[in-house]
């Protein structure tokens, strides 16, 4: 699913117009990523949470030149799945079978 089919399925179910679905869809993409930059976590009950989360420094290896990098500490968003949801991709998966 893509932003589009978000902002279809909103102007299909609630029967909004295709600019106020985009302006929905807008505010609400808006407000995940203030919560991600101000309080590194969001948390959204039956879906699941994304927290920021801090990336050490590491090693890794140039293929090409066959030498080894430093790779910089920086940080990550990281998706942990609720049971609510997990639960539904699992029944999903028996059907499919």
């Amino acid at each position: 699913m893509i932003k589009n089919d978000l902002v279809a399925a909103i102007e299909k179910n609630i029967n909004l117009s295709h600019s106020k679905s985009v302006a929905f869809v807008e505010v609400i993409l808006k407000y995940l990523k203030k919560g991600l930059i101000e309080t590194g976590k969001i948390e959204i009950r039956g879906f699941g949470s994304f927290r920021v989360l801090n990336k050490k420094t590491g090693f890794g290896r140039d293929i090409r030149r066959k030498s080894q990098i430093a790779i910089p500490e920086g940080k990550r968003i990281k998706f942990f799945c609720g049971r609510e949801l997990k639960g539904l991709i699992l029944e999903s998966e028996d059907t499919q079978d």
